[in-house]
């Protein structure tokens, strides 16, 4: 009070531009639109909703195609989507974790090759493929391979499922080539010095000392990277492959494309994915903890 008694006191050319504090006229509560609002009744909040949650409802009427009509069109078409749509994707998804597993197990074992070309080499291919996207190294097998090799005026026709086992078994192997290589690195050096000591070479002790130990260490992230490899079959849709997502597409086609297709068909291919991927998952939260590294 004193100070602003003083500034009062002061001559107009002494006094400096200030910010005053914001009042409100006698008799004003605030924002109007705001207590409006807060004035408003909880069932308000549904009459004004009321024209969006009827818009499906009217929109159905009008094509006179319901959401019982699409779900009864799945029904129809789920047998078909699992023998020849989802059982491919699973197919799909084994082959490609197949030889990304062996080709991976190599190139990782290649990475801590004590030849330093062997060694830079496994590291380059490694990086490549581990941070390129799935879908482009997906496109590139797709064009770069032969639709058909002639071997001794024998022609042997690829189908596209091969390429895109391939294509999908290319970054799995980046990934498996890490997981293997840092569970080598992960064994302790003493151990290490202490097989040379004992006489063994450097093979010997690899392969019969370190990744014994590493097995248990590979096998969790292994799985979760299977479920990752299984989540990404999908993309093989886009490449023409006949999975579950491409034959979905088909039975819409079959079913008149009716826009409230979509979402029964779509959420069963989700509700496919997430019941054969999950328990993957908890298994392999389960076996993390289980082979955990005590320190």
């Amino acid at each position: 009070m004193a100070l602003n008694i003083r500034y009062a006191n002061l001559p107009k050319r002494q006094r400096l531009a200030v910010l005053h504090p914001f009042t409100l006229p006698v008799g004003a509560s605030g924002p109007t639109t705001s207590a409006w609002l807060a004035s408003l009744p909880p069932w308000t909040i549904l009459i004004l909703a009321s024209p969006l949650l009827l818009w499906p409802g009217y929109a159905m009427a009008a094509t006179k195609f319901s959401m019982l009509d699409a779900f009864a069109s799945l029904q129809r078409w789920i047998p078909f989507l699992l023998k020849s749509g989802f059982l491919f994707n699973i197919i799909i998804s084994l082959f490609a974790m197949l030889f990304g597993t062996i080709a991976g197990a190599a190139l990782g074992l290649a990475q801590i090759s004590q030849v330093k070309t062997i060694a830079k080499l496994a590291w380059f291919i490694t990086q490549l493929f581990r941070n390129s996207p799935w879908l482009v190294i997906l496109f590139i097998v797709l064009l770069a391979f032969p639709f058909e090799v002639v071997i001794f005026d024998t022609v042997i026709r690829i189908p596209d499922w091969m390429k895109a086992v391939f294509g999908l078994s290319l970054p799995v192997m980046a990934n498996i080539s890490e997981i293997v290589r840092g569970a080598v690195m992960s064994v302790p050096t003493a151990q290490w010095e202490s097989a040379e000591s004992l006489g063994f070479k450097r093979r010997q002790i690899l392969w019969s000392i370190i990744l014994p130990q590493c097995f248990k260490r590979m096998i969790p992230p292994w799985m979760n990277w299977y479920a990752i490899l299984t989540m990404a079959t999908p993309l093989c849709s886009l490449l023409g492959v006949e999975e579950i997502i491409t034959l979905s597409r088909q039975a819409m086609e079959a079913e008149d494309n009716h826009p409230e297709l979509l979402v029964p068909f779509y959420s069963f291919a989700l509700c496919l994915f997430f019941l054969y991927c999950y328990p993957i998952a908890r298994l392999t939260v389960r076996l993390e903890r289980r082979y955990a590294v005590q320190l």
